[in-house]
């Protein structure tokens, strides 16, 4: 699976009634487990497992569903078992169908969530299909729901570009996402002169139906490019 139909599951599963029983196992299977795997994975659970109502894929993740109210807790568990260790569990999650917490135990970055919203976070767990995740989505000082706003950009971009999915085009995928945070960071904290620039500049020079917005961003990344005392004599490349 790629990003475009991981994002597309989840959502789809944070939609639908909360399973505590089913829970893992569509959560696996939204991230491109095969039916195999996961009824492996229901065949061998109290086995591989340590914590009440737990499921360990084996190099992946550990998630447990709990009680209510006992996110924190579980969460805690999943990261002292010593089956999460023995796996080589990249992630562990715990929910009760209320909250959602998860953490990445190599570099210890976490997420809470209101189980709704945890789509929003799909880029945190792409991992789990493979996906190198873009950081620069994952970790930008930006509120969760402007995060939750920029993979969704990434998921439309993939969804009308199939191509940028390959691996030989995702660092340039990588870096046309790292521009766009710098952008709409650099307009936040005024590093831009005017208000709005960036993107006052895109909707004014782009047509209606955004068949030109390409080109608007690549001269605006252009002209970045080029030193200040240089600009008045660079000449600009968009139609008229």
């Amino acid at each position: 699976m790629n990003a475009v139909e991981i994002e597309s599951a989840i959502s789809d599963l944070a939609l639908q009634p909360f399973d505590a029983a089913e829970f893992p196992f569509a959560f696996l299977t939204a991230f491109g487990n095969k039916d195999t795997a996961v009824k492996r994975l229901r065949v061998g659970n109290n086995k591989a497992s340590d914590i009440p109502g737990g499921v360990l894929q084996r190099n992946n993740i550990h998630i447990a569903v709990c009680e209510l109210g006992n996110v924190g807790e579980t969460l805690k568990a999943l990261r002292a078992s010593t089956a999460t260790a023995k796996a080589k569990a990249k992630f562990i999650l715990a929910t009760d169908g209320q909250t959602l917490e998860a953490e990445e135990l190599v570099a210890g970055e976490t997420i809470t969530c209101a189980y709704p919203d945890f789509p929003n976070h799909f880029g945190f767990f792409l991992p789990l299909a493979g996906i190198s995740t873009i950081k620069e989505i994952k970790d930008n000082p930006i509120d969760v729901r402007a995060t939750g706003r920029l993979n969704k950009l990434y998921v439309e971009l993939l969804r009308e570009n199939p191509d940028w999915a390959t691996s030989e085009r995702r660092p340039d995928m990588n870096h046309f996402m790292a521009r766009l945070v710098f952008c709409f960071f650099a307009e936040d904290t005024d590093i831009f002169n005017g208000e709005g620039l960036f993107t006052q500049t895109i909707e004014q020079m782009s047509e209606r139906d955004g068949s030109n917005t390409h080109q608007v961003l690549s001269e605006i990344f252009r002209a970045m490019n080029i030193k200040s005392a240089e600009r008045a004599g660079a000449q600009p490349r968009l139609p008229n």
